[in-house]
């Protein structure tokens, strides 16, 4: 029992704790880079009618929702070509949950497109020091793509060196330890996404909704954001947030870890996949139920065949239905609903201190969705 509360303490402390830190300012040119408000991106490179789109993943593992969120609004937009690339071939592991197959590998990329990328999207990744990651960003960066981290995918630009004498913004969590193994970067608090040039980075996982929007806000105006961020159901996607508001108390470290001693507690249950099924919801209540320190997400078919989603990213089923199991509650109305909806469903089953890690680690400002 010591060797598991032990294990339990090392998993709870990934939760990690805000500590203040000052805003920095900037100095030096890339002042005059930063938009006050919106994204600013160059014209799609020649030939092109709409920017090409890549949505990033190591062989090794990346973050559910840093991942298919910006693929299904984007993709959902139809403002730009969107592509889902991986280092290597074969099913990508998505954490917490989700196994993909990528549209292809970054060596078919670079065959099919010598140009390079217009824009590239970094999740967090399992392997965020990956020789093979940082090359291929280094040498598309200096193509001219612009390139988007999301959440702690700031580790991986950080660590090919694109933040250097650049700001950025990550999740709540990492930004002091960023800010010591990086000292070269202004990490900035306060700011949903943060542009320095050719790099945009956003906060918390939650924050690849708003980042999604502005990009297509700044691919394609105003006009085309709002109708798709209706469509999703998200009301606004401004820069404005507040990183004091998630911090983690002695009362959520202890029930963070109390839950992950009382394994018999723990569960698997069941989000069942169809062809059509709409990534963006998927990822939203899959992830938000695997935050609660209680609870396995298994991705379910009858068959096991794959499946293509809405707006056609390949997931993997992880099991045949069992019959026993919870099974994730499916919101009516827009994606992005299922946040609020599945967590009052998570504090009804294990209360809401489970519910509020989960809104932690998805640095989640409530209310976002527009119920329909």
């Amino acid at each position: 029992m010591r060797t598991l509360v032990l294990a339990a303490a090392a998993s709870a402390a990934t939760l990690a704790f805000l500590h203040p830190v000052a805003p920095l300012a900037a100095t030096g040119p890339s002042v005059a880079l930063i938009a006050p408000d919106g994204l600013t991106l160059p014209a799609p490179k020649a030939g092109r009618a709409r920017p090409l789109v890549v949505v990033l993943a190591d062989s090794a593992g990346a973050e559910t929702t840093d991942f298919t969120i910006p693929y299904g609004v984007l993709k959902e937009s139809g403002v730009a070509e969107v592509r889902s690339v991986a280092t290597g071939a074969g099913s990508i592991k998505l954490r917490p949950s989700l196994r993909v197959l990528a549209d292809q590998t970054t060596a078919q990329f670079d065959r099919a497109e010598p140009a390079g990328a217009d824009i590239i999207i970094v999740p967090a990744q399992v392997k965020p020091k990956s020789p093979e990651l940082a090359a291929w960003l280094r040498a598309q960066a200096a193509k001219g793509a612009t390139i988007v981290s999301i959440c702690e995918g700031a580790r991986v630009l950080a660590n090919a060196g694109l933040l250097h004498d650049r700001r950025a913004t990550t999740h709540w969590s990492a930004l002091k330890g960023l800010t010591k193994a990086y000292p070269d970067t202004t990490w900035v608090r306060d700011r949903r996404y943060v542009q320095d040039g050719a790099v945009i980075s956003t906060t918390g996982v939650s924050a690849s909704i708003p980042a999604s929007l502005a990009l297509v806000e700044a691919i394609a105006g105003r006009a085309a954001a709002q109708a798709t961020a209706d469509r999703i159901g998200v009301r606004e996607w401004g820069v404005e947030h507040r990183t004091a508001d998630f911090q983690v108390t002695g009362a959520d470290y202890r029930h963070a870890v109390a839950s992950l001693a009382a394994f018999w507690t723990h569960e698997a249950v069941e989000a069942p996949i169809t062809d059509g099924a709409d990534e963006v919801a998927l990822a939203l209540r899959a992830d938000t139920w695997s935050r609660s320190y209680r609870t396995k997400v298994v991705t379910t078919r009858v068959g096991l065949a794959p499946v293509r989603s809405r707006h056609g990213l390949t997931i993997l089923p992880d099991a045949e239905p069992q019959a026993g199991r919870y099974v994730l509650p499916v919101q009516p109305g827009p994606a992005a609903a299922q946040i609020d909806a599945n967590l009052a469903a998570m504090s009804k089953r294990y209360g809401p201190e489970a519910a509020r890690l989960a809104k932690l680690g998805l640095e989640y400002d409530p209310p976002k969705a527009v119920a329909r």
